[in-house]
C-alpha cells in the first residue's frame, strides 16, 4: 500500500498508521512529494506527476501491483495513481480530500480559513507571499480533531511541524497544483474508491466529497457525521480492512510473494 500524506508532510511513516498496516500483513510504503523532506522543489508540478514519482519507487522497490491511499492533500495525488496507473494500482481510498478545482467560488465555500487556497489560485507568488504571513488558526479544528490530535494521531501533527520548519515550499507547490488542472479526469479512476468525509470538516468541507462522488465512476462515501479533518484518521483501520477486501477480488499478478513476516516492513522512499 502507498500512503499519499496530506500537506505538509515529511515523508515518515506516521506510527499508527504502520501499526494498523502491521498487523494486517500489509507492505506499507511512505514517500515525499516534490519540495518535502529534503526533496528537490518541483514548481511547476501538476498533481497527475506523482503517478511517475510512485511507480518509480515501486519499481525500484519491486513492486508490481498496490493500493494507494491519500489523507487531505494526498487524496488527489492518490487518485493520480489509480487514474494513471490503472494496471498497478488495485484500489483507492482517500480520506478528506479536496475536489478538482474548476474556477468558482463554490470550491471555498465552507472552508474555515481558504486564504493559503485562494491565493494559490490567484499565483505561485502569491501563495509564497501568503506564506510569509501564515499562522495556524485553532479554529479550522472541531473537539473531535483536538482529540485525535492529543491521541494517536498527534503524529500527523508533529510530522506537519517538522515538515514546516523546512520551509514553504512543498506545501506552496501542493495548494498550486490543487487550483489548477490537476492532469487527469475523475472519470478516468477506473478502480473502486473509498471516500471518507468528516460531515464537520473544516478544513475540506462535505461538499467536496460530494463533488469526488460524483465524478468517480466506482466510488463508496464514507461520512463520518462527528468528525473534522483530523478525526476521520481514526477509521484507518477499517479502510485497510476495505482494501484487504480489494485486493482478494483483485489481486493482478505480483512480482515477489512475501510472507507474512516480511510483508509489515513500512518502507520510507524520499522522492
Amino acid at each position: 500500500m502507498v500512503w499519499h500524506a496530506g500537506s505538509p508532510h515529511t515523508g515518515e511513516p506516521l506510527e499508527p498508521l504502520a501499526r494498523a498496516a502491521r498487523a494486517r500483513g500489509i507492505r506499507l510504503i511512505t514517500f515525499a512529494r516534490p519540495g518535502y523532506g529534503g526533496s528537490t522543489s518541483r514548481p511547476a508540478r501538476d498533481v497527475a506527476s506523482v503517478a511517475d514519482d510512485v511507480a518509480a519507487i515501486a519499481d525500484a522497490l519491486d513492486v508490481d501491483r498496490f493500493a494507494v491511499v491519500g489523507y487531505s492533500g494526498g487524496g488527489p495525488h492518490a487518485l493520480a495513481c489509480a487514474a494513471l496507473l490503472p494496471d498497478r494500482v488495485t484500489a483507492a481510498a482517500v480520506l478528506a480530500s479536496p475536489a478538482p478545482y474548476g474556477g468558482d467560488d463554490d470550491w471555498f465555500a465552507g472552508m474555515h480559513g481558504p486564504g493559503a487556497l485562494r491565493a494559490a489560485a490567484a499565483s505561485r507568488d502569491e501563495r509564497m507571499r501568503f506564506a510569509e504571513t501564515d499562522e495556524f488558526d485553532p479554529a479550522q479544528f472541531i473537539d473531535s480533531d483536538f482529540a485525535a490530535l492529543g491521541g494517536e494521531w498527534g503524529a500527523v501533527g508533529r510530522d506537519a511541524g517538522r515538515a514546516e520548519s523546512a520551509g514553504p515550499g512543498g506545501l506552496v507547490d501542493d495548494d498550486v497544483a490543487f487550483t489548477r488542472a490537476w492532469g487527469f479526469d475523475l472519470a478516468g479512476v477506473r478502480v473502486p474508491v473509498l471516500l471518507v468525509q468528516g460531515e464537520l470538516d473544516r478544513v475540506i468541507p462535505r461538499a467536496h466529497a460530494v463533488r469526488l462522488v460524483a465524478g468517480l465512476p466506482d466510488a463508496r462515501l464514507w461520512m463520518r457525521l462527528d468528525d473534522g479533518h483530523v478525526a476521520v484518521l481514526e477509521v484507518v483501520p477499517e479502510v485497510l480492512d476495505w482494501l484487504v477486501e480489494r485486493w482478494g477480488s483483485n489481486p493482478g499478478p505480483r512480482s515477489s510473494p512475501a510472507e507474512p513476516g516480511d510483508a509489515s516492513d513500512a518502507d520510507a522512499t524520499d522522492d
